[in-house]
Order: C-alpha cells, then structure tokens, then sequence
C-alpha cells in the first residue's frame, strides 16, 4: 500500500507556493473588488462638507448610504477607476473615461423615494459629468412624482397641506447687538453658521441700525437668545411676497417667486401629458431638454422643437422629485436648480457612523461622541 501511495504523490505535480509579492498583490484585489461591489450594491459612505441640512446634519457627519432602499443603478461609465469618483485621489486626473455609456437600470428596492426621505442624488445641473458621476448632494425629499409643493412665507405645503418642519431645522435670523460676539458664545448656543453684518439685508433691518450678525439657527434657539442681555433685537430675515429672485427655478420674469415665497409647481410624474404653453415651458423645458434622452431639443420663450418636429404637448418619460434642505435659508436645493430625476436617486441616507467636528474647542471634543451611530430622521 505505501509503494502505490508513494508513486501516486511522485506523479503529480508539486504545487508552486505563491510568493510574499503575490499574496500581497491577490489581497489587495481582493479587498478592491470586493469593496467595490459592497460600495455599489449595498452601502456606501459619504461625509457632510455644508450646512444645508442642519441641524439634522453636521459638517463633519460620516454617513452610511444604502443603495438597496430604493434600489441599486447599475453602472453608466463602466471605464472608472475603482473606488473613485471624478478624479483620482490627490490629483485633478480625471478617474473615468466616458468612451462607452451603457443603458442604466435600477434593480428592485425595498421602496420608493417617500417623502420627508433624506436622500442623496447626483446634481442634475452638472451635465459635464456623466450622470452617475456627478456631485453627490444630499437634501430631505419634499415633493413625490405628482405633488404640488409650494411655500407660503417660508412654511412648505404639499398638496395645500402643512409639510411639517423638520425638528431642528434653521432659519436665517438678524441679530441685534452693540458688541462683538466671540465665537465661544456662538458655540455655547450651538450656532454654526453665522456672518458678522456689514450691510442691510434687503428691506428687513433699517439702514442706519445694521450692527450685528446673520445667524442660522433653530426657532427654539431664537426663543433663548432674546433673553439674553448681549442681544438687542432678534428678527426673522425673510423674502416678501411677489419678490422676483432672478436666482430661483425656472429663471423666468412669468413667476414672481423667492425661496420664502415659492411656487405651487407640480413635480413632473411618469406617463403624465402637459400641454406646452408658455409657463409649462418655462417650467419644464430644462426637463425635455436635460433629462429625458431626447435629442436635438430646440427651446424658446413660446416653442419646443424635438428633433426639428414642432410639440404642442409632451409625457414624461420618468418621474422626478423636489429636494429641499433643512437649513432652508442657506441650502442649494429644487428651489435654485429645479427637479432630482429618478436615475439621478443614488440612496437613502440611514444612519451616521462618525461625526467629527471641524472647529473644536479642544482635541478632546474633536468628536461628537453623542452622534455616533444615530440613525437619520
């Protein structure tokens, strides 16, 4: 039995063992490939670098996005750089090469878009990326496919129904003071964002009594600083009424629109025919033109033109939705740049993980431990 034994080892081949350089190299591509296919189709992390979502959300917060809520998109710009975005790490090198554009898909999801999600996208405006590859924004979802959204004096409605605020979300406010305020004290009231006064702000505070700052805040941390000796005066700053903000969507002299005072305008929903009148131009052009794959689209004040064929009336191809911040007076949202189309959805922002903050008042306090795995509202 050990004669057989022994010439059955004899004839087959010695196993060559892999080099230190080789297993090194194996586990590197191993540990990319599979942090990419996590990245991709489950999960991914992303870190809060403003304020247009707080409170809700800190600069400095590191969240965890999932990808399986509303579904994963399978890949536009297959020629990327793994576990890049648009550059290489530390350089201005472009990570991708869009020679090939593939057809994009969603897989299934565990729901759709609802509203007061918090979700990250790609910036629709950024059409020198390709779509997957555009800036990842992140704002609370206010309007669905169909909705009406309009704001009255800086309160959201949905449907002529109150949208509720969220629980700590700011507003921008002129306070009032002869001295100058350190920036421990904004600390101590947790106030983040905030701009010494140099001039008035529109018609809010008079022209001779300006000495102050702009703060953005909560309305319960209002309430609290009016009771304090430092403060003089504490007024909301707000948009009137009929203002035209030639900043606001659609850039448009037909809507007298600001972002206090907004709309109603309805979110273009899937299968639905408008009719192409003027203001349905002005509103949805951008739309017909930007995000629905059509080509050659001729716009004008009174005109569309698809492939040289004058339309009177258009169907939407796919849904959209209206995305605002929580930080209402200090956030580049729908308002600015108009709808989030659904193939530009990357995820539901579901808990934060870190949170690290960028102005500490000491090493020990770098971060905000109370933060730590908290899941997002």
């Amino acid at each position: 039995m050990s004669l057989v034994k022994n010439r059955e080892t004899a004839s087959k081949p010695a196993r060559k063992e892999k080099s230190p350089f080789r297993e090194w190299v194996d586990s590197i591509v191993f540990a990319v490939v599979a942090a990419t296919l996590i990245r991709w189709l489950f999960m991914e992390a992303f870190t809060i670098p403003t304020p247009s979502m707080e409170k809700s959300l800190l600069v400095g917060d590191f969240l965890f996005v999932s990808k399986l809520h509303y579904g994963t998109r399978t890949p536009k710009t297959p020629l990327q750089v793994p576990l890049t975005h648009q550059k290489i790490w530390g350089t201005e090198i472009p990570s991708y090469l869009d020679w090939i554009q593939l057809p994009q898909y969603r897989l299934p999801g565990f729901s759709s878009v609802k509203q007061g999600d918090v979700v990250v996208f790609n910036y629709p405006p950024e059409d020198q990326y390709p779509t997957d590859l555009r800036t990842n924004y992140i704002k609370r979802c206010i309007g669905i496919p169909g909705d009406v959204v309009e704001v009255r004096d800086r309160q959201v409605y949905v449907n002529n129904q109150v949208f509720a605020n969220p629980p700590r979300s700011e507003t921008q406010y002129f306070l009032k003071t002869g001295s100058v305020i350190s920036a421990k004290v904004f600390k101590r009231y947790d106030i983040t964002d905030y701009e010494q006064a140099t001039e008035t702000y529109g018609d809010t505070i008079p022209a001779n009594d300006a000495s102050g700052y702009y703060i953005h805040t909560t309305p319960e941390t209002a309430e609290l600083l009016k009771q304090q000796d430092f403060v003089q005066g504490l007024e909301t700053i707000t948009d009137p009424k009929g203002y035209h903000d030639p900043m606001i969507y659609p850039s448009s002299s037909l809507f007298n629109w600001n972002k206090d005072n907004y709309g109603p305008i309805t979110v273009p929903k899937e299968g639905v025919t408008i009719p192409l009148d003027q203001k349905n131009i002005a509103l949805y052009g951008t739309v017909i033109q930007k995000y629905e794959g059509n080509d050659k689209v001729e716009l004008t004040e009174n005109s569309v033109k698809i492939d040289g064929k004058p339309v009177t009336s258009y169907t939407f191809q796919q849904n959209y939705y209206f995305m605002m911040g929580d930080n209402r007076h200090n956030s580049a949202d729908s308002r600015f740049w108009g709808f989030v189309p659904e193939d530009h959805i990357v995820g539901k922002a579901v808990f934060i993980w870190m949170s690290i903050d960028p102005n500490p008042e000491s090493v020990l306090k770098k971060i905000r431990w109370n933060r730590l795995f908290r899941i997002i509202e």
